[in-house]
């Protein structure tokens, strides 16, 4: 949700440098904003409370010879800031007590540095304070490196040598790694106090520059960058194996402008904004990959973006993160995620603890080795309005040696199988019956009758032919016609050779008795009973033995080559009587014709049954 106009500050004056950077910082408090500045380099602190149109003069924070790059808070003292210069200097300074930019001065009194730190032989392009140890300081520049600052003492400590101009840098959640991207077009994970990177590999393959977060307590990596052919690209690195990223990478789209990461560990969400474009996608991080969630859409186009750390939120609102954006190198407005509810009381499950201002340790005890996460805040305490309590960080970061847990199957129980009786083997229906067979000839013979009514037969006379017996329906002997509740019958067993083949892999069916074995289907079922004139099925099988089976079979195959003799003699017959019509057609006389057709008309009506 952007912030109405009046919300916004006003007359603002961005650095047009075209250095790589976010521009702006944010704190609980204030905003930090690289300032174009004439007579050096300067850069400008906004009370967040000071809101609308700025003055047209305002006290700066002077101190470089060259354009201030970047800016950053320290974590633990929302009154300390850094900055580094195109002069190759970083200095450290510290926002004056009830500080604005209204005075009644004729001119403003600008503000000097408490610190410089001077080491580098080219510009510091970026700056980044530790974010479990305090007073430690990390500072890139155009000499290929990175160094380690103690702040307390103004002099640096550790050196991390790169091949090329530093794109971007992130620190692990207790301060001990940090990640870098190059203009050489390497990822790589440092051991800052052995100054050993302990991994490089190969990034995003495009020739912008690419971005690189450390997902909070997390052992991942973002990156944002673009492809061979400029396409814009997110990538999800395992820190112990950055060969290549996790999944491969992610296309976003097309646009030219940098995309800048921004991670929100208690939401687990990933921020993205692209210079040039205004748009803010957030994607949620779960199960090893990025979920797009949605994202906030503008048509005002930003350069320079800064995020506010949670504890700087409004809580009763429930907001769960805050943009700050330039828009037209004139105005910042500021954006804010809400979470649409409309409870009354903490919301707990999108506020949890988050990293207060007191550190984990101090500089001294950083450099001599000591890790750990910096003790943490329970934001519920602020939603009431009391001092902040303070709760332990408990950091247990997930081992990658150890292996995502698989679900175990579980065994389950071999289910009953319900006994099907099997299919008797395929038949072929009965023949014809005369009636058909006779029908057809009487059918043939009409077409030479004449159109006289032709009186029917009686379909009692018999025939010449044979008539074959019908086969002897056993099936009521077997399977009741119709089950009524008051009878018992016994279950039919299952002879051995007629159970199917069980495979290893089907499990064994389990033994039931005999009320399970065999069940009635319900008495309005019409396939409960086959008709025995609708196709010549096999009796069931008997109780005892299989021999009666072979004799059934027997017979069957008897009585089937029987009727096979039947019809070809009654195909023969029929042939015979054809040809005897188409003689009659060709060779007698009209009248001898008509005689004819009616003693064969008779003849045919006595084969009918």
């Amino acid at each position: 949700m952007a912030g109405r106009f009046e919300q916004c500050y006003d007359n603002i004056r961005v650095s047009r440098n075209a250095w790589d950077t976010n521009l702006i910082k944010a704190n609980p408090h204030y905003l930090a904003v690289n300032w174009e500045a004439s007579g050096g380099g300067a850069f400008a602190v906004i009370p967040l409370n000071e809101r609308g149109r700025l003055p047209e003069q305002i006290p700066l924070f002077r101190g470089h010879t060259a354009v201030v790059l970047d800016t950053d808070w320290s974590p633990f003292n929302d009154s300390i800031i850094a900055s580094g210069s195109d002069d190759g200097k970083a200095f450290i300074w510290k926002v004056p007590e009830n500080f604005s930019l209204y005075s009644d001065a004729e001119e403003p009194t600008d503000v000097a540095p408490i610190s410089k730190l001077s080491g580098h032989s080219r510009k510091v392009g970026h700056v980044l304070f530790n974010p479990a140890a305090e007073n430690i300081l990390a500072t890139s520049s155009g000499d290929f490196t990175i160094k380690l600052w103690d702040v307390e003492t103004g002099s640096p400590r550790l050196t991390l040598k790169h091949t090329d101009i530093v794109q971007s840098l992130s620190w692990s959640a207790n301060g001990s790694l940090m990640v870098t991207t190059s203009r050489d077009k390497k990822l790589r994970i440092w051991d800052v106090r052995q100054e050993t990177a302990v991994h490089v590999a190969p990034g995003h393959a495009g020739a912008k520059n690419s971005r690189a977060v450390w997902m909070g307590e997390h052992d991942r990596v973002a990156t944002t960058g673009f492809s061979k052919m400029s396409d814009r690209q997110l990538g999800l690195w395992d820190i112990r194996a950055p060969q290549e990223p996790m999944g491969g990478f992610d296309m976003l789209d097309s646009i030219s402008g940098v995309c800048m990461p921004f991670w929100d560990d208690s939401t687990q969400c990933l921020y993205l904004a692209g210079k040039g474009d205004g748009n803010i996608r957030y994607y949620e991080y779960e199960h090893d990959k990025f979920e797009y969630l949605s994202e906030y859409k503008s048509a005002d186009p930003q350069r320079g973006i800064a995020f506010m750390p949670k504890r700087g939120l409004n809580i009763h609102e429930n907001e769960v993160m805050r943009a700050f954006k330039t828009v037209n190198d004139n105005y910042i407005e500021p954006i804010s995620f809400i979470v649409p509810r409309r409870a009354e009381v903490f919301q707990g499950d999108i506020y949890p603890p988050v990293t207060g201002t007191r550190p984990a340790m101090s500089a001294t005890g950083w450099f001599e080795g000591g890790d750990g996460i910096p003790p943490k805040i329970d934001l519920e305490s602020v939603y009431a309005g009391e001092e902040p309590a303070e709760v332990a960080s408990d950091y247990k970061p997930r081992s990658l040696e150890t292996p995502r847990a698989i679900p175990v199957p579980i065994k389950k129980e071999p289910e009953l199988v319900k006994e099907v009786p099997q299919p008797s083997p395929a038949m072929r229906g009965p023949p014809p019956s005369m009636k058909e067979q006779t029908g057809s000839i009487a059918g043939l013979a009409s077409k030479f009758a004449d159109k006289d009514e032709v009186e029917s037969v009686d379909e009692e006379d018999t025939s010449s032919f044979e008539e074959v017996a019908k086969p002897v329906d056993r099936s009521d002997k077997q399977i009741p016609a119709v089950v009524r509740p008051e009878e018992s019958f016994e279950p039919i067993p299952v002879q051995k050779k007629e159970e199917p083949t069980i495979s290893p892999s089907m499990p064994a069916p389990t033994a039931r008795s005999n009320s399970q074995m065999w069940k009635p289907k319900s008495l309005d079922t019409p396939s409960a009973v086959a008709a025995p004139s609708a196709s010549l099925a096999l009796p069931p099988t008997p109780a005892a033995g299989t021999e009666p089976i072979q004799g059934y079979l027997q017979e069957i195959k008897e009585l089937l080559q029987q009727q096979n003799l039947t019809m070809v003699q009654q195909s023969a017959k029929i042939g015979q009587l054809t040809a005897e019509v188409d003689h009659l057609k060709t060779n007698l006389s009209s009248n001898d014709k008509d005689e004819r057709i009616r003693q064969l008309e008779k003849e045919l009506a006595g084969l009918k049954p």
